[in-house]
């Protein structure tokens, strides 16, 4: 829709680029046939000649763009903004692995699963009561075994579930 309106408002200012060539084509010829006494031999004839070729050559291409754009002009699709939703993440998807861990290990990374998936590493020693040390070694463990990532941020770690 927008290409096409654009495509139109240039073929119309190429069309008043028209008007205003005619206009100044007949008032040089006029100009011409009071003032100059050479008659058709007169440069002026020439000079009128050549500006008006060269004027609807630019009007000719103006209007051959407008048509192009209004024609073969892609259209923007309107970016409507999908909902992200969250990925709820499931305790039985990770059932496997939660029988595999340590009695602190099963707290700490059902606390990630509850918090769907991301955690700061701050607010893990919050929720469980363990101190800042035991939860950094225990995440460290889960870390190796590839089931979380952390990675900074400012002053604390985000703790993410790797899928």
């Amino acid at each position: 829709m927008r290409s096409q309106v654009v495509g139109g408002l240039i073929i119309f200012v190429a069309l008043l680029m028209g008007f205003i060539i005619y206009a100044f084509n007949t008032a040089m010829t006029e100009i011409v046939n009071i003032s100059c006494e050479h008659g058709s031999t007169c440069p002026m004839w020439g000079t009128i000649n050549f500006q008006t070729n060269v004027s609807i050559a630019i009007m000719s291409f103006v209007i051959i763009i407008g048509l192009y754009i209004l024609f073969f002009g892609k259209e923007e699709e309107n970016m409507v903004q999908t909902k992200i939703q969250d990925i709820f993440i499931k305790k039985d998807y990770y059932e496997e692995i939660l029988k595999t861990l340590t009695h602190e290990e099963k707290t700490i990374f059902e606390c990630i699963i509850d918090s769907n998936g991301t955690i700061f590493q701050s607010t893990l020693t919050e929720k469980t009561n363990y101190n800042k040390v035991k939860i950094s070694r225990i995440l460290d463990k889960l870390e190796g075994r590839g089931l979380i990532e952390r990675r900074r941020h400012g002053m604390t770690n985000v703790v993410i579930i790797k899928h």
